[in-house]
């Protein structure tokens, strides 16, 4: 088989699977099956894009095998033969331009799908990025600092439940919507920060899930342009997405923020997202996604990292708390107390989230540890901070940074 055939089945799975399950799915309304005959196309397309050469709109093709043999499977069993005539629609995903006009809603009604309430929150979120992102279960595990095992039990039950209470594959009415939209932004946000620093791979970043995340953004905004917490979250992955081009160097090396080209920034992304955080913020009480949105633009506005305004992250980062008291909010505010109040009243905060224990498999919490002990010239302790972190850590990029960060230090205390 060529390497140009598996190149593109590769590509086509990275790219065009929610599109192609969100359409199946809509078949099928069974998530399991949709998944199974999804599954089945792209093995079939090794196969007959081989023989027939890769077609030129390798998403519709996939769709219209995978909807063939949901349709198939259907038929096969015998109870739900009294549903066929509900499976006749318009063959709108072949090869043709205007095709694929329905998929973002399609994609949508599936996050809602899986955004259900009958569902556990984080049974909700982690069923989503597994559908919605392709995400691996070992990945989604990572995100939630839990076994793969205890991941793909809590993935199977979701989708049985949604099975046995015959949860609709529709986008809630809109008294619906205050019940499931919360999810729906954790859930995208969590689809960016997989693609914004991926959990494991050779590449820091994911371009195709951190575009994905703004895409679906983008339509939440226009279906709900009225909330202020979605536009929080798209102004938040806007100026944090202006850097992506700075975040590594030509080898694909780590590059600290501090150390970043900011002249190389998105300008425009970075004043977009401003405006849309000034307009929420004249609202009033602020969510999470737009505080956030705010600590990333203080970042983003300095004219270098020396002169950030760390007094006002920091009284960011204390609404935040407010508002999302959890044990990463209160690691990264360490961070900013830190820059305001010196590394050693930071090291006393990073010890508390330590003793809270929520963050034990969290690589970043003994690589901000390992970071305030060497500022603070405590080597030892430094360079064992970062030996913990490289056990936790599965990015290459991440890798080699602490790598040539445990190298930096000095092997005694003199």
């Amino acid at each position: 088989m060529s390497t140009a055939v598996e190149q593109a089945v590769a590509d086509a799975h990275r790219r065009e699977w929610t599109f192609v399950l969100a359409a199946t799915v809509r078949v099928t309304r069974d998530i399991d099956l949709a998944e199974e005959c999804v599954q089945d196309a792209y093995v079939a397309a090794l196969d007959a894009w081989e023989r027939t050469g890769i077609p030129r709109k390798p998403g519709a093709w996939l769709t219209t095998a995978a909807k063939r043999k949901a349709i198939n499977a259907i038929e096969r069993q015998v109870v739900l033969r009294s549903k066929l005539p509900l499976l006749v629609e318009p063959e709108e995903t072949t090869m043709d331009e205007t095709g694929y006009d329905a998929v973002p809603d399609d994609r949508l009604r599936l996050v809602f799908t899986c955004c259900h309430p009958a569902l556990a929150r984080e049974a909700q979120i982690a069923l989503t990025l597994r559908l919605i992102c392709g995400m691996t279960t070992p990945d989604i595990a990572r995100s939630f600092l839990i076994s793969e095992t205890t991941m793909a039990a809590r993935i199977t039950r979701a989708k049985k439940k949604i099975a046995a209470a015959r949860i609709p594959y529709r986008v809630p009415e809109a008294n619906e919507l205050p019940d499931r939209l919360d999810a729906v932004l954790s859930v995208i946000h969590l689809l960016y920060s997989a693609g914004h620093t991926t959990p494991t791979g050779e590449h820091l970043v994911r371009a195709d899930l951190v575009e994905r995340a703004l895409h679906l953004t983008g339509m939440l905004r226009d279906l709900m342009p009225d909330e202020t917490e979605v536009r929080g979250l798209l102004a938040l992955l806007l100026v944090t997405d202006a850097r992506r081009a700075t975040r590594t160097d030509d080898q694909g090396r780590l590059v600290l923020l501090e150390d970043q080209d900011r002249s190389a920034w998105d300008r425009a992304a970075i004043a977009e997202g401003h405006r849309l955080i000034v307009d929420v913020l004249r609202r009033g009480r602020p969510g999470r996604f737009t505080l956030q949105a705010a600590i990333a633009s203080v970042h983003a506005r300095a004219p270098s990292y020396a002169e950030t305004d760390w007094p006002e992250v920091l009284a960011l980062y204390d609404a935040l708390l407010a508002v999302w008291p959890t044990p990463v909010v209160s690691l990264n505010r360490a961070v900013a107390v830190a820059m305001v109040e010196g590394p050693t009243a930071a090291l006393s905060l990073v010890g508390g989230v330590e003793d809270d224990g929520r963050l034990g498999g969290y690589p970043y919490l003994p690589a901000v540890k390992a970071d305030l002990l060497r500022r603070l010239g405590r080597h030892q302790e430094a360079a064992a901070a970062y030996r913990a972190a490289l056990d936790l850590v599965d990015n290459d990029a991440e890798r080699e940074f602490l790598v040539r960060r445990l190298a930096s230090v000095p092997t005694d205390e003199s």
